[in-house]
């Protein structure tokens, strides 16, 4: 069978909890998304086969959205 592979950029979304307004929380939401991602776990979920190529700023904050891959097991993700 053949493999899709998408190139992009992941990004990170910070949403406040319940639609409060950013200066009335100290905590956020986090997801993670960017076109091309999506469409990889679009794919993902019919069970097609695909992996992600992607390139992450050297962070504390880089290695979350692997670690969100890895627990879903849906995509496989190349990190350069």
């Amino acid at each position: 069978m053949k493999r899709t592979v998408t190139f992009g950029e992941i990004m990170l979304r910070l949403k406040t909890p319940e639609h409060m307004r950013i200066l009335q929380t100290d905590a956020f939401e986090a997801s993670y998304g960017g076109a091309e991602a999506n469409v990889a776990v679009s794919l993902a979920v019919l069970k097609d086969p695909v992996s992600f190529v992607t390139k992450l700023p050297e962070n504390p904050v880089a290695p979350a959205p692997s670690n969100v891959s890895e627990r879903t097991q849906k995509v496989s993700m190349l990190i350069q």
